[in-house]
């Protein structure tokens, strides 16, 4: 049975980390994606390029990311951030936190996801099919509306992990708790199809690469008390990554996810990357990741990865 590899790209602009309402919000990160593309290329892998709303107002990753899919390197989704996505709608700003799409009444949620479709469709002409939410959140409701316009897959369930500490801006508004949702693919019931991202509770203790007393003791107290592995890169985590290839290849799963945001491709676009040789350092790692990879996974996108599970 095939095993294969699904790259997931949340596409945004510059360092979101550090925007505040009212900041305008850079796209200089456009220009280095293709680094990223052509190293997907390289081992057969196809990105998933999870855009938003201020990506696609930047010409430059629109003909980008046309040039991606006429030539079936990759994939263009839709990744929304209430919060930078027409119409405005104000809401009453009573937390600290960056909004969520579920804070909003369902009739702007609608036409929120109307326009994020319309705009990439007028943009690029291709329908979008797959979706991640901005900040991870979801519900029933945003389920349906995606479904009713024209979504098939969503990425949105971190399996184990509860964001509900993170405040959204209006009064009582929270992130999404995913502690116990399954590992596996679902059918939901509003007919969207869920591949959630992989993520793993492990007891697994790693060897630092460096010898380090005190990460050492860091990581066997992880390992003790247990931690979630996903195949998202830090800059620290390699060794962790490429566990996670192998745990999943001994496993009745027969995919496994990848995701980075496309700002922290960028020098400073990130807290985590935060220069030139943070970068260079994280492709290395990226070398080595899909290099592994490339033996034991096929590459594949979102939209045909569903098609295969429905046999469309």
């Amino acid at each position: 049975m095939s095993k294969y590899l699904i790259i997931t790209i949340d596409t945004e602009g510059d360092n979101l980390w550090n925007w505040h309402q009212g900041d305008v919000i850079n796209t200089e990160n456009t220009i280095y994606l293709s680094r990223f593309q052509e190293l997907a290329n390289k081992y057969g892998f196809k990105p998933v390029w999870l855009s938003n709303y201020e990506m696609l107002s930047d010409e430059r990753f629109v003909k980008f990311v046309k040039d991606v899919e006429e030539k079936q390197q990759g994939e263009l989704g839709m990744h929304l951030h209430a919060w930078s996505t027409p119409p405005s709608y104000e809401l009453k700003n009573e937390e600290n936190g960056q909004p969520y799409l579920i804070e909003y009444p369902s009739d702007v949620m609608e036409e929120k996801i109307v326009e994020m479709t319309r705009i990439i469709v007028e943009k690029t002409g291709i329908r979008p099919v797959s979706h991640r939410s901005g900040r991870w959140a979801t519900n029933r409701t945003y389920f349906r509306l995606l479904k009713k316009h024209g979504y098939l897959v969503d990425c949105s369930y971190t399996p184990h992990i509860d964001w509900s500490q993170y405040k959204g801006q209006s009064k009582g508004a929270c992130g999404s708790n995913y502690s116990n949702v399954p590992e596996n693919i679902m059918k939901l019931e509003e007919g969207m199809t869920e591949i959630p991202l992989t993520v793993i509770k492990s007891h697994h203790f790693f060897m630092p690469r460096k010898f380090c007393l005190k990460k050492i003791i860091s990581n066997i107290y992880k390992s003790i008390k247990g931690q979630n592995l996903w195949l998202r890169p830090n800059g620290n985590n390699l060794d962790e990554m490429l566990y996670l290839l192998d745990k999943v290849k001994q496993s009745d799963k027969n995919y496994i996810m990848f995701m980075i945001h496309s700002s922290e491709l960028m020098p400073g676009g990130s807290p985590t990357f935060k220069n030139e040789e943070d970068i260079e350092k994280l492709y290395s790692d990226l070398e080595i990741l899909f290099s592994k990879a490339s033996k034991e996974y096929v590459g594949i996108t979102l939209r045909d990865y569903e098609k295969k599970l429905h046999k469309r």
